[in-house]
């Protein structure tokens, strides 16, 4: 009995880490049967990372360990190395590419490093750090591979995986009524878009998954599985399996931050940069709620912020509260006609353009009142895979 973990097995050209996992798992000497399929999130920044961030463990058993690893050798090389090296292209992403670099390990016993994994979710590893493993295989993958094992599964989620069949092809076909009944199950989260009215279980672009249903309880996403599975609309599946994630857990995140605003840069494209006594951290447009807070702030508000650091210590907000938020400095209306009174020149006073009514008073101090009261989060189609829905915290 033991622990076996994957990743990097696929590039923006196509492929799945998780399929590759179905279908080395289909491939088990009849001597060995497996339980606990994991898939588990990392640091989203890794430079090194192909299309996404997730790997993947499981616990195989066997009483014959020597012929188990032996067969994983042959797997290894028939199925994973020529992998290694595809990279793809896509017009909707804008970091470089690196090609795939698969890696597997294998533990025989289940070791926990709550330390690892938080690295390994939150920060930047090299090879050279990780810790010892019974065997293991390639290169870069193998980080992932071991924070999978290493997870230490405090807390977690399910989702449950269906692989479209190899001959599938074109838009992915999911039954309409399933869809429905699948998204009101009370065990299941984020599963539509509420902003755009949109079903988020089917990934985009060129990938063997069919669909992906997140659950509160393993339970749940087995009933959800079974439901969009045996839909009469949806295309046959070759496979599907329920992972035990960390997904929605807040893995990721450390305690929240206090800072300062020093000053506030409104980009381009919507994007918000602050200067704040704590760094600085970014706000992108597609955060919804945040980038329209971090919009409305000024120099002297005080922020409470959460999110990940980039390789260049940038934070990227992924929370965001206003603890209090300075007064601002306007002209006084007119006590009869309510509209903003107007410098008359340099000490000479305020006149109201409407009634001609002349006052001393040059400024008044205005309470600024935040647009959001508490705590506000990405929309659920550009949040972290890691990310807490703030209704659960």
């Amino acid at each position: 009995m033991g622990w076996l973990g994957l990743d990097d097995t696929d590039s923006l050209k196509g492929g799945c880490t998780t399929e590759v996992l179905f279908q080395l798992l289909e491939d088990l000497p009849d001597t060995v049967t497996f339980r606990n399929p994991r898939l588990v999130r990392l640091w989203p920044f890794a430079k090194q990372r192909t299309r996404g961030n997730a790997a993947v463990a499981v616990e195989l058993i066997t009483e014959n360990e020597t012929e188990l690893l032996t067969h994983l050798d042959l797997w290894w090389e028939e199925h994973i190395v020529s992998l290694k090296g595809e990279v793809g292209t896509s017009d909707h992403s804008e970091r470089t590419q690196y090609p795939a670099d698969p890696g597997m390990i294998w533990s025989s016993e289940l070791i926990v490093n709550e330390a690892f994994y938080k690295s390994a979710v939150s920060s930047h590893i090299e090879l050279q750090d990780l810790p010892e493993v019974t065997r293991y295989w390639g290169g870069n993958g193998r980080i992932g591979a071991t924070a999978a094992v290493l997870w230490p599964a405090n807390q977690c989620t399910y989702e449950a995986i269906a692989w479209r069949d190899n001959e599938a092809e074109g838009r992915r076909q999911l039954d309409d009524e399933a869809l429905t009944e699948v998204e009101d199950l009370k065990d299941t989260f984020l599963c539509r878009n509420p902003k755009l009215g949109t079903s988020l279980l089917a990934p985009r672009g060129n990938s063997p998954v069919l669909f992906g249903i997140r659950s509160w309880t393993k339970e749940g996403a087995q009933q959800a599985l079974e439901i969009l599975e045996q839909g009469k609309d949806t295309e046959p599946t070759k496979g599907s399996l329920v992972f035990e994630t960390n997904q929605a857990t807040g893995d990721h995140l450390k305690r929240p931050i206090e800072a300062v605003v020093r000053s506030k840069s409104i980009l381009k494209k919507g994007h918000v940069v602050l200067e704040t006594s704590e760094g600085t951290w970014i706000a992108f447009r597609q955060s919804g709620h945040i980038a329209l807070l971090s919009q409305w702030v000024i120099k002297g508000d005080m922020l409470i912020g959460n999110g990940l650091r980039d390789e260049e210590n940038v934070l990227h907000l992924e929370l965001l509260k206003v603890k209090k938020s300075v007064s601002e400095q306007k002209r006084p209306l007119c006590i009869r006609c309510n509209k903003s009174m107007k410098s008359m020149g340099k000490n000479q006073g305020l006149r109201c353009k409407k009634c001609n009514l002349t006052s001393d008073r040059g400024w008044v101090e205005v309470k600024r009142i935040p647009p959001f009261k508490d705590w506000v989060q990405p929309p659920a189609s550009s949040r972290r895979h890691l990310s807490k829905p703030l209704e659960e915290k």
